[in-house]
């Protein structure tokens, strides 16, 4: 990108590897990642184990593609929160979904908001 777009300048925080995780340097260096570190970072900012899996699964699906693929073409096939190849995500019920949707958090006084977490957890 940055050969096609001569305004672009390309920036990189300085990283180092540590146990199969990263650290960041607190350094911005020009140039570009020698790779992605999106899923380093997702597991960082605390993203659910099976977002996780999914993503490390889309990322050795492209990584493994023979040929050059379109980015949509592939992920539009492995959806990141595909409940079948995530099976420890949960769906709720429409009857759940529909009181969330109908709820106005800031209408309620406190002890209604407990009884509401009660019902809620009653129905999971």
């Amino acid at each position: 990108l940055g050969e096609t777009l001569p305004s672009l300048y390309c920036a990189t925080m300085r990283i180092r590897e540590w146990d199969k995780d990263i650290v960041f340097l607190h350094e911005v260096v020009g140039g570009v990642a020698d790779r992605s570190y999106g899923i380093h970072v997702a597991r960082m900012a605390g993203l659910p184990p099976s977002a996780i899996a999914r993503a490390s699964q889309v990322l050795a699906e492209l990584e493994n593609a023979k040929k050059a693929v379109a980015p949509g073409e592939i992920v539009g096939a492995l959806p990141a929160f595909d409940a079948e190849a995530s099976p420890d995500v949960k769906t709720i019920s429409k009857e759940l979904e529909g009181l969330l949707m109908s709820l106005d958090p800031d209408a309620l006084n406190p002890r209604q908001a407990l009884d509401l977490l009660y019902k809620i957890k009653g129905a999971v």
